[in-house]
């Protein structure tokens, strides 16, 4: 298995997709595009992950490669390549599907619930209700094609699905007390009053327990995606061995 990280800032990592990963034996790459580094081939991939970040989708006059990787995004969704957006990548999977991204009526930092929003059969489905991880102050409407799968009482749009191969959420499932952590340290700044924002005492004493249940949610999703990948490739490999049709003489 062959998987690429779009990462957008030092301290906003893998956190428990890391781990899946490594269990899977899975080998993969990381464009760290705050460094600079070159957005990656797409050829022979088979999941692309979009990390979280502080910036907004809206800014490519400051942030040029942010156009850059919205091209790549488009590109891997079309080709039927499996993607995940976590937070800033939802937002940008949005954002390259022509769908708006804005400031959200309310900013959601901390562990909040949302609740499940039944699709068609076959999309993913997450729990009727669970908690999980937010830090996120933008919000996008909905891409044309795709599926609603979550939303909470500050947040109408907490995740969505394009086929079986896009799987977009505005919420941290790969969230561990590290990483959680780290965003203090580097984002203190957005800790403002409100009814949806933690302070940051409540995020430092959070117990693991959220951290494991989110981290095994994220694994679910992460086996989604790759099993629809493992039946498009056998689908298509069942028809590369099918027998060309005779022409009638």
């Amino acid at each position: 298995m062959t998987v690429h990280v779009l990462q957008h800032v030092a301290f906003e990592g893998l956190g428990g997709i890391g781990s899946w990963l490594e269990a899977r034996g899975a080998q993969f790459g990381c464009t760290r595009l705050f460094a600079g580094d070159p957005l990656p081939r797409l050829d022979g991939l088979d999941l692309l992950i979009a990390l979280g970040g502080p910036m907004s989708v809206n800014d490519e006059a400051r942030l040029p490669w942010l156009a850059a990787e919205k091209r790549v995004l488009r590109e891997a969704i079309a080709r039927g390549i499996p993607v995940l957006g976590v937070c800033l990548g939802a937002q940008l999977i949005a954002s390259a599907l022509g769908a708006r991204v804005y400031r959200s009526a309310a900013t959601e930092i901390g562990w909040f619930p949302i609740e499940s929003v039944p699709g068609p059969d076959g999309t993913f489905r997450f729990p009727p209700a669970c908690t999980v991880f937010h830090w996120h102050g933008e919000t996008f409407d909905l891409p044309e094609g795709a599926v609603r799968l979550a939303r909470s009482a500050a947040c109408a749009n907490q995740a969505f699905q394009i086929g079986r191969h896009v799987i977009a959420l505005q919420f941290h499932l790969e969230a561990t007390p590290g990483g959680v952590r780290a965003l203090v340290e580097h984002c203190r700044g957005e800790l403002v009053g409100g009814p949806y924002v933690q302070t940051e005492q409540e995020l430092r004493r959070a117990p693991v327990s959220p951290y494991q249940a989110a981290n095994a949610l994220m694994g679910e999703v992460l086996d989604y995606l790759l099993a629809q990948r493992a039946t498009t490739a056998a689908t298509a490999e069942a028809d590369r061995r099918q027998p060309a049709a005779r022409t009638p003489p």
